[in-house]
């Protein structure tokens, strides 16, 4: 049963993370400059106010937090800290451009994609932000980077383009981080959500948050359709897994741009909510750097 675990009211809630060594949900209100770390075991609720927008964020080994903010990464040392530059500014100069969602891998290197509010150019990119800095463009041609998660094995990286409905899956070696053999994974029906954040669970499912879908599905290795969970909201953003045993999803969502009439039918729209899963998710691998 999903229920509400914080009526955040979040402009554009994203990233989940479970941080294991807190019991902490951390998530980001991008449009809000915001980061969050909430206690699911008492609904408290932390907030860390940025000075622009903040795309996703993932523990760090060394402790703190790396986010991919409007122009560029940055490393974050400590709960409060100011945010210092990682990385190359890739985006500095295209301001139809920001970071969004991102997903660390085994080898603790950061794949983080960019949007373009200018959707025909089709100019957003999906970067590899390795351990040392070093920032690497791995493709172009997307409208909107999203849906970024590893097999359980690391062979796999899937990825969506939320306004195509596609979420495409690559091969991929897990020791140089390079890219190959892509395929369709999954295709969305037209009116029914696209896909947005997504995560994936210790038997290789991948679950999809569908934007103006009003729910999340969890699709098998192969692309079928394996269960639907509706949400009392029509956008939800991301899905993560945590609690000590690793059951519990967390779904972020977005309460902005939102009529009159769609806020009186969701009025917990930019909240987190929860539920229980039966196969549990992948611990949430650390940024290296």
């Amino acid at each position: 049963m999903v229920q509400l675990l914080l009526d955040a009211r979040a402009l554009l809630g994203e990233s989940p993370v479970w941080h294991a060594a807190e019991a902490r949900l951390y998530w980001v209100d991008i449009e809000g400059r915001q980061i969050h770390r909430t206690d699911p075991a008492t609904g408290a609720d932390e907030v860390m106010q940025l000075a622009e927008q903040v795309g996703c964020i993932a523990p760090r080994t060394k402790g703190g937090l790396v986010a991919a903010l409007e122009n560029g990464c940055a490393i974050i040392d400590h709960w409060g800290a100011s945010p210092r530059p990682f990385g190359a500014a890739v985006l500095t100069g295209k301001p139809h451009q920001r970071f969004n969602d991102g997903r660390v891998d085994a080898a603790g290197r950061l794949w983080v994609g960019s949007l373009t509010s200018d959707k025909p150019k089709r100019d957003a990119a999906l970067y590899r932000l390795d351990p040392d800095g070093a920032l690497t463009e791995i493709f172009g041609g997307l409208m909107t980077s999203n849906g970024a998660a590893f097999s359980p094995d690391g062979r796999t990286f899937y990825h969506a383009d939320t306004p195509t409905h596609c979420v495409q899956a690559y091969d991929v070696d897990p020791a140089t981080g390079t890219l190959g053999g892509k395929r369709l994974f999954h295709r969305f029906a037209e009116g029914e959500g696209r896909p947005d954040g997504a995560a994936v669970d210790a038997e290789g499912c991948y679950w999809s948050a569908l934007w103006d879908g009003g729910r999340v599905v969890r699709l098998s290795p192969a692309g079928e359709l394996l269960q639907t969970v509706d949400l009392p909201v029509q956008r939800p953003t991301m899905i993560a897994f945590g609690g000590a045993d690793l059951k519990t999803a967390f779904v972020t969502s977005a309460g902005k741009s939102l009529t009159d009439e769609e806020r009186r039918a969701q009025p917990h729209a930019g909240g987190v909510f929860t539920f229980a899963v039966d196969v549990p998710g992948l611990a949430q691998d650390m940024f290296a750097g």
